[in-house]
């Protein structure tokens, strides 16, 4: 079933995928999100710094440059004659790419969050969810399945085993950190610390559907260039993350406390000062062989905090879209070749070695 527009736009990925796919559309809506993105940043002239300064050291936004509520009209006069699914994807690309789990949203996510913007948006997402190319985003895990290897086919690797172990080991280290960080850690959000900020276990058999476009939905990129994709296919239970909500209610069932762990990098990207919790997934493999984030559901969840109880939040964190963490050992690599990718640099699109 096609989601509703308001769970496409409720996510800052979400809003930030309707906001780059209009600037693609629109010169005009792109250097004014350019301009007016500089001056909401957390950082202008800092961590964000133009190139062409004038001799003064300071960058004059030009005398023409729109204001938000410009842009939201110049959004809703949008033409969508051009638009295809090649362009939501390189939209959907950049919009993982700005994700961040250790410092503020950068200005574009704050302009997309102004309400008078989100509401001009309405239309580009009612635009993007009509076209027949994308409607992968809200579908569960598809049967076959590919794991990224991010070396070329010249070093193959086997696939990762042992989930239970890792999962073991994952548990013991996040509540050795949690305690370790109580007692070393300042309670203020606003100090100046960071540590772990993922929200899924590191180290996991994890794979995706669609290929060569999950290559370049990374987020925190190193920007390799070279991958192998690797075919698997796995049994077994899978847990659908679709919304957001589907998140909210696995931590709600399988709690783990990660508060002092995650509270002064998520505070930075959220703006919450709270108890934190993400889910227990040495416990949640007791029920589910697999757990699948489909595209909606990062758009829709990713980077914002979700309400777990009146007290407590969670934030889905470091997990790309449309891909699947396998929990159990039920994933094998399947027939078929392994496949050889590389461009020639990040931004590039990706090629099929011969």
């Amino acid at each position: 079933m096609t989601p509703n527009v308001d769970v496409f736009l409720r996510g800052p990925r979400g809003r930030r995928l309707c906001l780059e796919l209009a600037m693609q559309l629109d010169p005009e809506v792109k250097t004014a999100a350019f301009w007016l993105g500089y001056e909401l940043d957390s950082g202008p002239g800092t961590s964000r710094v133009l190139l062409n300064a004038g001799a003064s050291g300071e960058t004059a936004t030009p005398a023409s440059a729109m204001s938000p509520e410009q842009l939201a009209a110049r959004l809703a006069a949008l033409d969508f004659i051009d638009l295809d699914g090649e362009l939501v994807q390189a939209a959907l690309e950049r919009s993982v790419d700005a994700a961040r789990y250790w410092q503020e949203p950068d200005g574009e996510d704050v302009l997309a969050d102004l309400p008078s913007v989100t509401a001009a948006l309405w239309p580009v997402a009612e635009q993007v969810m009509a076209l027949p190319d994308i409607q992968w985003f809200w579908q569960p895990r598809r049967v076959e399945q590919w794991a990224i290897d991010w070396r070329s086919s010249n070093a193959p690797a086997p696939l990762t085993k042992n989930p239970r172990q890792i999962l073991t080991e994952w548990a013991r280290d996040e509540r050795a950190g949690e305690l370790r960080a109580v007692r070393e850690r300042p309670g203020d959000p606003r100090a100046n610390w960071s540590g772990n900020w993922w929200s899924v276990p590191q180290g996991l058999l994890r794979t995706v559907g669609q290929v060569p476009a999950a290559l370049s939905l990374v987020e925190d990129s190193l920007g390799w260039e070279r991958a192998t994709t690797i075919p698997v296919r796995g049994a077994g239970r899978t847990l659908e993350i679709g919304t957001a909500d589907d998140w909210i209610s696995l931590c709600r069932r399988f709690p783990l406390e990660v508060t002092a762990s995650r509270r002064h990098d998520w505070f930075r990207v959220t703006g919450r000062h709270g108890r934190w919790v993400i889910p227990d997934w040495e416990q949640v493999a007791g029920e589910w062989d697999a757990a699948h984030l489909s595209v909606l559901g990062y758009l829709n969840g990713a980077t914002r905090p979700l309400r777990v109880d009146a007290e407590t939040a969670t934030v889905i964190a470091g997990w790309a879209p449309d891909s699947t963490i396998w929990l159990t050992d039920v994933a094998h690599e399947s027939d078929g070749p392994r496949q050889a990718w590389h461009r020639a640099s990040h931004g590039d699109p990706w090629t099929l070695a011969p």
